[in-house]
């Protein structure tokens, strides 16, 4: 089935003003900023059209350089190398762009600008890469409040728009859609009124206290999430507006890569509801994330990620290219650890083994009792 790519094919050739903006336009410009712009892309207030940059970048980088690359958003470079081919696309203004990693924040945060024909603005957050501190991350979400990452996306926005952006977007694929999310939820209501659409592709939730927060009721009509089939990474935490779910053409975890969603015309290829093992997967992670309190959790991932931090691991790519050796690294790593540390990591493991197992069992007995 066709993707994103096809559609640069069917609608490269339409300007903006002859095909509006939509939601694969969307997940286009939420891909386009996992390409590397240091360098290329100024920060403020200059601009470089996206096919300039697109030059630019090819100069410095070779296709065997970008295919050799583990993580799956390597395929972004080559979006953007087609966008800037297409009547669409080769002459939006790129601007702000921030990448930003700290391992003492435990913050990655990367961002970018586009500015439209019609002037309008999209402003897009970047997801996680394939470094480690990006991975961590992820993870504090599930007993911070608020991430480094996420106050950066707040400033960010009130930083960069001004009162002449009279039509704001903001968007994001996988955290850069949790970031997209926060951003609009949390910045100065002067903004959140320019604010028209807010897309979290594929982006995981938020805590009770905040999908429950005036704030964020005030920002929910303006909000689309949007899930491929077997969605993993966009269930977790909590969600309460509602999603539409697109159809992938890979599996599991894999459907997590957009170049795998859909498309057919201006719009996704969509499917009634997400996989059957998606939903027991997110009931059980969640089970299990509300048997640990804050500080196990806290517990939890300080230790996973201090072993991956002792085994030297700094990258997706650091792992994948020296696997058994990574692993052996990573058991003496376990074994070093404070005997308490050692204790909350087993009880952790153990109760994610037994939710895993009763939601498991669970769901079969609904499926027979139906069957009956």
């Amino acid at each position: 089935m066709a993707n994103m790519m096809d559609y640069l094919d069917w609608r490269g050739d339409l300007t903006f003003e002859a095909s509006p903006f939509n939601e694969v336009d969307n997940l286009i410009l939420a891909q386009l900023v996992y390409v590397d712009f240091e360098g290329i892309v100024p920060k403020m207030p200059e601009s470089i059209s996206l096919g300039e940059a697109s030059g630019k970048f090819w100069e410095e980088h070779t296709e065997e350089e970008i295919l050799a690359r583990v993580s799956m958003t390597k395929s972004a470079a080559f979006v953007m190398e087609k966008m800037a081919q297409t009547t669409r696309f080769r002459d939006v203004r790129l601007w702000g762009y921030i990448n930003d990693i700290s391992d003492e924040e435990q913050s990655q945060f990367s961002v970018v600008c586009v500015t439209l024909p019609d002037e309008s603005i999209y402003v897009a957050f970047r997801g996680t890469d394939n470094t480690i501190t990006g991975w961590r991350e992820d993870f504090n979400m599930g007993y911070l409040s608020e991430t480094p990452g996420q106050l950066k996306a707040v400033a960010y926005l009130e930083r960069m728009l001004k009162p002449e952006h009279k039509v704001i977007r903001v968007g994001g694929h996988s955290k850069g859609g949790n970031l997209a999310v926060y951003a609009s939820v949390k910045c100065d209501p002067n903004i959140q009124e320019r604010i028209t659409a807010v897309y979290s592709n594929d982006g995981p939730g938020f805590r009770r206290d905040m999908i429950e927060s005036d704030e964020y009721q005030r920002m929910l009509p303006k909000i689309h999430t949007i899930l491929p089939e077997s969605s993993i990474v966009g269930m977790l935490l909590e969600h309460q507006e509602n999603y539409e779910v697109v159809r992938s053409s890979h599996s599991g975890i894999q459907q997590h890569d957009a170049m795998s969603w859909e498309v057919m015309g201006v719009s996704f290829v969509y499917v009634e509801q997400v996989a059957a093992q998606s939903l027991i997967l997110d009931e059980a992670m969640k089970a299990w994330l509300y048997q640990l309190d804050g500080e196990e959790r806290q517990q939890i991932v300080d230790t996973v990620f201090g072993m991956l931090e002792e085994a030297n691991i700094k990258t997706v790519d650091d792992f994948y290219n020296s696997k058994w050796k990574k692993v052996q690294e990573l058991m003496k790593a376990k074994n070093r650890l404070p005997e308490e540390k050692q204790k909350v990591f087993a009880k952790a493991l153990k109760l994610l083994w037994k939710t895993g197992n009763a939601t498991v069992k669970k769901n079969v007995r609904q499926v027979m009792l139906v069957k009956k």
